[in-house]
């Protein structure tokens, strides 16, 4: 395991007892108002202020500046809290530290003017509004950009959209206020230099909400998935993030370090399945026998032990790696551990649900739900195929096999 600074383990702790003091314990409270329709809980406002007000607020963002609020911690120190945040759906949101929000703050910092900083990134890192990516589109391929239909066209001084999107998390929230839309503004261009991105207030003409999408039947008040047209939409040549049929590049960056903050939040609420696995072996006995004492317990608990701290080393290996050679280089590692930590998401939390018995597929424990979201993970921000694909052929270019075939002639 990597150590961590002292400043860093400090936060850590920080977060971790205002998690269990003040956040744990009002999970059924934040419950029953998600339930009740409210999109942005009142407890969770209530705790945001709190946390804010401690200085415990947008950890999430290596390159914040001195003059912005929060707490400035590298993609390796960030990983520790991440997986504190990662027990509960709702605890990123305490500090700032939520999807798509971080992400799309760090795209502005890198990408965005003067002006649209002011516009947008001041009042998202303050923590007063929302936003959204929306790249994913229900009748293409959208793992592979090429193939997005969205365009952007320009007229005079504006550019107008035209298109249809899905999966755009929280662009339905009530306080989303930004949508940042990837379209098409050149077709004739190479196939990586026709997307561009563009800036568009939510409540732009044209711009219509058709669904919230279920997620495996799961419909959240909180965390929502719409899809959504865009139809003669008008904004702003200004709105123009980044320079034109820079769309792919910049999209890469940002999906390098959101499939970081992913992969953190899962390893947190992996670690609550088993302890959860643990506990349930403790409390029941079938056949006279505890069921700890079973070897398929103690297969199903020791695996996932196994496969959880593997993924924990190489989360953060691809951590230090964005924090010193960047989202680039990083590019292998990033897509192993979209993988890797996918799969043993998914792993264990069917292993809590079989634990579980008859109460694991019901909404009465975590597994349920971890398991339904692991299975969603594995097609979000690219699919296995798409990573697997990106792994081997970056690690046939780094094999040097001038000498290998010397290991079969003398086998």
């Amino acid at each position: 395991m990597f150590e961590l600074p002292q400043r860093a383990s400090e936060v850590r702790d920080q977060v971790h007892d205002f998690f269990q003091r003040r956040i744990l314990p009002n999970h059924g409270l934040w419950c029953e108002q998600a339930a009740a329709g409210q999109a942005a809980p009142e407890i969770e406002r209530s705790l945001r202020a709190e946390a804010k007000a401690l200085g415990l607020w947008n950890m999430a963002l290596p390159r914040l500046a001195d003059d912005e609020p929060g707490l400035k911690l590298s993609n390796l120190e960030f990983t520790a809290v991440a997986e504190i945040l990662g027990r509960l759906e709702w605890a990123s949101r305490v500090f700032n530290c939520h999807a798509p929000d971080v992400p799309n703050m760090e795209l502005l910092q890198l990408f965005a003017t003067p002006e649209q900083k002011q516009r947008w990134l001041t009042p998202l890192l303050e923590g007063e509004i929302g936003s959204a990516f929306a790249m994913t589109e229900p009748l293409v391929a959208s793992s592979d950009p090429t193939n997005l239909a969205t365009r952007i066209e320009r007229d005079g001084d504006e550019f107008v959209i035209n298109g249809r999107k899905w999966f755009a998390s929280n662009a339905s929230h009530a306080n989303c206020e930004l949508l940042v839309v990837v379209g098409v503004t050149d077709p004739n261009a190479a196939k990586s230099k026709r997307q561009s991105l563009i800036l568009v207030p939510r409540n732009t003409p044209g711009v219509e909400m058709m669904r919230d999408l279920p997620v495996f039947d799961h419909l959240s008040h909180t965390n929502t998935h719409p899809e959504f047209t865009l139809t003669n939409v008008r904004v702003p040549v200004a709105n123009l993030l980044g320079e034109q049929g820079a769309g792919f590049a910049i999209g890469q960056a940002r999906l390098g370090p959101a499939r970081l903050h992913h992969c953190m939040r899962a390893i947190g609420e992996c670690e609550v399945l088993i302890s959860l696995m643990v506990l349930r072996s403790q409390e029941r006995s079938t056949f006279g026998k505890r069921i700890d004492e079973y070897s398929s317990t103690q297969a199903a608990i020791s695996h996932s032990r196994i496969e959880l701290d593997q993924c924990r080393l190489i989360v953060q290996q691809a951590a230090f790696l964005l924090d010193t050679v960047g989202n680039k280089a990083a590019r292998k590692q990033i897509s192993m551990i979209k993988v890797a930590v996918a799969n043993s998401y998914q792993n264990i939390a069917d292993r809590a649900i079989q634990l579980f018995g008859a109460r694991g597929v019901t909404n009465d424990t975590p597994a349920s739900r971890a398991f339904a979201k692991a299975r969603a993970f594995r097609i979000y921000d690219g699919p296995d195929e798409v990573h697997l694909q990106t792994i081997a052929r970056l690690e046939a270019a780094e094999q040097d096999l001038t000498t290998t075939a010397y290991y079969l002639a003398n086998a």
